[in-house]
């Protein structure tokens, strides 16, 4: 009987003792926070573009910005 014990404590003790559980856990949050990253990093560069883009419109078509510094198509205007 208590080698019966002993296995069935062996049995549940090995996946406690395991490390890929916090591996995977570590790697997930590492996964989560590059594309927090890229997410950020696309938002503003995108917003940059789009600004670029709508001022070289501007400058083309010899409109100038108007009071509240709108683009036509509703982005902003540096």
């Amino acid at each position: 009987m208590l080698r019966f014990f002993v296995s069935v404590q062996t049995f549940v003790a090995r996946p406690l003792r395991s490390q890929r559980g916090a591996t995977a856990v570590e790697y997930g949050l590492l996964v989560a926070l590059i594309a927090a990253v890229i997410i950020t990093i696309v938002i503003v560069v995108g917003h940059q573009v789009s600004n670029a883009f709508c001022s070289a419109s501007n400058g083309l078509r010899g409109v100038a910005p108007t009071a509240t510094g709108s683009c036509p198509g509703g982005a902003a205007v540096p």
